[in-house]
């Protein structure tokens, strides 16, 4: 069964939105809110992408001919682009990866793999993604150190008097994430940080900034952990690349997650093999060229508007969006605190998620359903999945309107 599409106008004090060449057909008036996965793309990056495919491609740092030097420059201006974003002391900080996952897979298997042994500890918290939990779950089989887990309250929030108790003598790296994806709570990450490294200033804190660095200002110094990723296509930026950042000579006492050109200095049978410095030891063979440049030019965009110019829009959202689902009965709602991202993350006593979401792209309405790769998180809330509905800088008001609207109807049509 189907339902008619919402109308829906959206020229509602968001002139952001005409950024975004997917909403130019008025005609399908989808309500995307679903960006907490992957964010929809503004011209300035397509067309970015598209320039150097158009006119200077070339393999970077090898070529002395003009195309590969053009592409070099673009290239490391984009790194540059990110040091500033985050507040990096230096370009060399600043590693290019595939995405989030694949920079906690680098720490976990390069620094890991270097530091840690039988008896250690690797501090986690139950809000993780699974790409913070799989990695240290593997290098702890492999080293034999232990994974400890920090619990949540009923609130959906970390418990910091437990997660304090867990910081021990065998405690050598902690990574917990600065915004749940599943649920939009928000990490104290200064004070978590300040809390572990007055155990201990040896110990090593990872933070997943994923969330965090689409819906507000960071700047890595003032957290003072060692490091922090995040992902390049929820910050409107292209899929396929991702960034680790961390101290130069963290950085260069680690050794090379993966081996091949561009990443070494020699290569002899006889003499051995010696690697660069950060970050080109970390970034074995040809990158993702087209791919930094476009989250370049995401950056160069979200800097035009202003982080916490985005940052008051959204919340003023969901603020509204929190009010008005009000009326719908049999939700529950979790991470349903004050200090939190705009994400709105329920269940219905009256159907299975999948069925609202299913209903609700009908009419629609772009939301996530199911665990958010954040399995144990459900475990712990007793559920298996919630509908997650997470807001962009692109959404308007009538988007909220849209969803609210096709709620009513799934609970007509379900309840």
């Amino acid at each position: 069964m189907g339902f008619p599409l919402q109308q829906n106008s959206h020229d509602d004090s968001n002139p952001w939105r005409a950024d975004f060449p997917i909403f130019s057909d008025a005609e399908k008036a989808v309500a995307f809110l679903d960006s907490a996965a992957s964010a929809q793309k503004p011209t300035a990056v397509i067309a970015a992408m598209d320039g150097i495919m158009e006119t200077h491609y070339a393999n970077i740092h090898r070529g002395l001919y003009s195309f590969s030097q053009q592409s070099t420059a673009v290239y490391e201006a984009a790194r540059h682009k990110v040091a500033q974003f985050i507040g990096a002391k230096t370009d060399n900080e600043i590693v290019f990866t595939r995405n989030t996952t694949e920079a906690i897979n680098l720490v976990a298997a390069s620094w890991g793999a270097a530091y840690l042994s039988k008896g250690d500890e690797v501090l986690i918290t139950q809000m993780e993604h699974h790409a913070n939990i799989v990695p240290w779950h593997m290098i702890a089989e492999k080293t034999g150190a232990t994974l400890r887990v920090a619990p949540i309250l009923d609130d959906g929030t970390l418990d910091m008097g437990a997660f304090e108790s867990l910081i021990s003598a065998k405690t050598k790296i902690v990574a917990f994430t600065h915004i749940s994806n599943a649920t939009g709570v928000i990490n104290d990450a200064a004070e978590l940080v300040r809390m572990i490294k007055a155990h201990s200033a040896d110990i090593k804190v990872l933070i997943d900034g994923s969330q965090s660095i689409v819906h507000k200002a960071v700047d890595v110094e003032t957290l003072g952990a060692d490091f922090f990723v995040f992902t390049g296509h929820k910050l409107y930026g292209p899929s396929g690349i991702g960034v680790l950042w961390a101290r130069e000579d963290t950085l260069n006492a680690m050794p090379p997650y993966q081996g091949g050109g561009d990443m070494i200095d020699t290569v002899s049978f006889t003499k051995g093999i010696t690697y660069k410095n950060a970050p080109a030891r970390f970034e074995a063979g040809t990158p993702a060229i087209i791919e930094a440049i476009g989250l370049g030019a995401a950056i160069d965009y979200l800097g035009t508007l202003g982080m916490n110019n985005i940052e008051s829009h959204e919340m003023a959202l969901y603020r509204y969006m929190r009010d008005e689902v009000n009326a719908i009965e049999g939700l529950t709602f979790y991470g349903d605190v004050a200090d939190k991202a705009p994400v709105l993350s329920f269940t219905a006593s009256w159907a299975h998620v999948s069925d609202i979401a299913t209903i609700l792209d009908q009419c629609g309405v772009s939301v996530r359903s199911g665990h958010h790769c954040a399995m144990p998180l459900m475990e712990c809330l007793g559920i298996d999945g919630t509908i997650r509905a997470s807001i962009g800088l692109y959404n308007t008001k009538a988007d909220i309107d849209q969803f609210i609207a096709a709620l009513h109807k799934a609970y007509k049509f379900l309840g």
